[in-house]
């Protein structure tokens, strides 16, 4: 395991510190004719090799190629409206990398996935998207109403549904660890937030349909929470 901590350590100061604002625009500007590629491929090399030592050169080889591939391959197709999307897609792939590297040079064994693992994965997968599309049909009616009044049209795009999530997931690690005082402190916080919009009185309509959603959100995670510890207290 310590083989692949350095591997990510290589490549988190690689990618994160040693890379200025100026070498990354001219990586996206000149894509794969730019020199900081190249630069920045060598660095990566360098890093894996001081960090992970000389003996391991070619894993450092075989890291520092795919990661070539991948940082070519995203400053070639990624634009202003799927930038996000590649890089979190090109951290992935990188991490895939190292795994597979460091399993293949250390024999790891297979890893047998347990039902509570599988359970508690699939209770954090609903909480996100899925349970954001509950909440929205649930409110399509008033999220309607909201709309047309215009109230809707001051938030950031898609922010509610990012911090649903956000929270959803806080509540659930919360109770897997028992700590429910922190959910109350999580709720008195967001309330807090949006105090402002909880007092204007001819907010009404947005005050009620705040706190729906809010319960519905933190009553999902609470009972997703709830299913799998006693889930996982039978085994």
């Amino acid at each position: 395991m310590s083989l692949l901590i350095k591997f990510i350590l290589a490549h988190l100061i690689g990618d994160f510190f040693l890379q200025t604002a100026k070498s990354i625009g001219q990586k996206n500007n000149l894509k794969w004719r730019s020199p900081q590629l190249y630069i920045h491929t060598v660095v990566h090399f360098a890093l894996l090799l001081l960090i992970a030592g000389l003996n391991h050169w070619v894993a450092a080889l075989i890291i520092t190629v795919f990661h070539f591939l991948i940082d070519g391959s995203k400053l070639q197709f990624q634009n202003e409206k799927n930038k996000q999307t590649w890089f979190f897609l090109d951290q992935l792939l990188h991490l895939i990398v190292m795994v597979a590297v460091w399993a293949y040079i250390t024999q790891v064994p297979k890893i047998e996935i347990s039902a509570a693992l599988l359970a508690g994965g699939t209770a954090l997968i609903f909480l996100t998207r899925p349970a954001s599309f509950f909440i929205y049909q649930a409110l399509s009616h008033w999220g309607n109403e909201m709309t047309e009044e215009g109230q809707s049209q001051k938030a950031l795009p898609k922010a509610g549904s990012y911090i649903g999530m956000l929270e959803r997931a806080l509540v659930f690690g919360f109770i897997l660890i028992g700590q429910w005082g922190a959910i109350g402190f999580l709720m008195a916080a967001k309330s807090i937030f949006r105090f402002g919009d909880l007092t204007r009185a001819k907010d009404r309509k947005l005050t009620e349909y705040i706190l729906i959603g809010t319960l519905m959100s933190f009553g999902l995670a609470i009972l997703a929470g709830m299913i799998f510890t006693y889930y996982f207290s039978q085994f």
